[in-house]
This record gives structure tokens, C-alpha cells and sequence, in this order.
């Protein structure tokens, strides 16, 4: 089912409750996601409540392409619950052209400091689990498969590195997170 890549690849240990292999600690993330010295979070929905400016790089892997994302991303409550929606909106800079950006997901925190992270349709999307300051999760997408390492790097900064591999895509995200004053 994965590719010659992934073959040999330590594979999460604790699965996500979604179908297939969706999330969980990882020793070792792949030689694409080194990733920086963690900061333990006990609670990852209190950690990354507030508001964040974002600076994401976008590189293209097949054609060299590098398009740049700024902007803000705001965890704030959704009215129903406790979950969290997580919107980014910004300026998307992508082969000379600025466009605006933005997306939304849903940050469903559990009791034990973890999280499920949805789309804002609903979908499952992954796990979020930021107790030793670091979670590798994995998320297919059709034929493609997303593996992103999210690292709390202090109290007030955090990074989110996606590889997207597969037949449509075949990209690195570079994501740094920093609170806002």
C-alpha cells in the first residue's frame, strides 16, 4: 500500500481513531521533517488558543516553483462545545501573482490535552498530540498522503512542516506560528 519510501519507515505507534494510518508519536520522522528541539505541551488546545502571525513557505518539488504565505491564524472558540476553530487568512504570493488565502479547521480538544483536528465540513482530518512538544500525523488524500510534524518550540512560537507526496502533489510546506503581543 505505501510507497518504496515509506517501506522500511517506522510507522506511528498509536493510530489515530480514523481509518487507516492517520497519526501518532514518532521516533524518528521522515528525512524530509527534521524537525526543531521540542517544548511539552500539556494541553494542546490551551497552548494554541489566541492569535498567531503565520509565515509559511510553499516549494514545489517536480517543478522548483516557491510561492510564500503571510498572515494571521486565530484559535478561538466555535460556539458549540469547546471546540476551537483554527482560521489563517492572509496574502498568498504564488509565480509572481498575490492572491488572498485563508481556511479553517476545528480543533476538538479531549480530556487528556490532545486533540482531533476536523475539517470545517466535519471531515476527520488527524490527531493532534503536542505532550512531548512534538506529533508526526499522517493524512491521505486520495491518491496523495500528507505527513506533517507540528513542534511546539516555546510557550510563543510553534512550526508545522507538511510533505505531500503522490501522483497530484509532490510538495513541502514550511510552516513558523508566532503569538501575537
Amino acid at each position: 500500500m505505501g510507497s518504496e519510501r515509506d517501506r522500511g519507515r517506522r510507522r506511528a505507534s498509536e493510530p489515530g481513531p480514523y481509518p487507516g494510518p492517520m497519526a501518532g508519536p514518532v521516533a524518528e520522522p521522515g528525512p524530509d521533517l527534521a524537525c526543531p528541539h521540542p517544548y511539552p505541551v500539556p494541553d494542546a488546545a490551551a497552548y494554541l488558543a489566541g492569535r498567531w502571525d503565520v509565515e509559511r513557505t510553499v516549494h514545489d518539488l517536480r517543478t522548483g516553483a516557491e510561492g510564500h504565505f503571510r498572515g494571521t491564524a486565530e484559535f478561538r472558540p466555535d460556539g458549540v462545545g469547546d471546540a476551537l476553530l483554527h482560521h489563517e487568512e492572509g496574502q498568498l504570493t504564488w509565480g509572481g501573482t498575490v492572491s488572498p488565502a485563508s481556511r479553517t479547521l476545528r480543533l476538538r480538544p479531549r480530556p487528556d490535552g490532545t486533540a482531533a483536528v476536523d475539517f470545517a465540513d466535519g471531515r476527520p482530518f488527524h490527531d493532534l498530540d503536542l505532550r512531548t512538544g512534538r506529533w508526526t500525523a499522517v493524512h491521505p488524500c486520495a491518491e496523495d498522503r500528507y505527513e506533517g510534524c507540528f513542534t511546539a518550540v516555546t510557550a510563543d512560537a510553534w512550526q508545522l512542516r507538511w510533505r505531500v507526496g503522490g501522483p497530484a502533489k509532490d510538495q513541502l510546506l514550511c510552516s513558523v506560528y508566532r503569538r501575537q503581543a
